[in-house]
């Protein structure tokens, strides 16, 4: 499948805390989860090499729609009310719209 949507996400955790928002979005990979959907194709935690509190997350998916659709479940409105708790302050989002690359783990 092929990404035709995506998006970047900065997530500055409250101090000490970049841990626990790694482990809590690496469970978006488990089954049932919206990064083990078909239709999601990249899925990327990353941290911060100068700060370990800040956690960038790469997305693709197959469509906007089927991203939006993916995350209106339960399975995701459940990470996503677990993660405000461990932020120090408002999430950044970039979107884009995937030209070419790879992506291989």
């Amino acid at each position: 499948m092929i990404a035709n949507y995506g998006f970047n996400a900065t997530l500055t955790a409250r101090p000490a805390m970049g841990d626990q928002l790694v482990d809590l979005l690496l469970t978006g990979l488990n089954e049932g989860s919206p990064g083990a959907s078909e239709h999601c194709v990249v899925y990327l935690v990353s941290r911060s090499a100068s700060s370990p509190d800040i956690v960038h997350v790469t997305e693709g998916w197959t469509s906007e729609e089927d991203h939006h659709r993916i995350f209106a479940g339960e399975a995701a409105q459940a990470i996503v009310a677990q993660i405000d708790g461990l932020l120090a302050k408002e999430s950044e989002y970039t979107d884009y719209v995937p030209v070419h690359g790879k992506a291989a783990f």
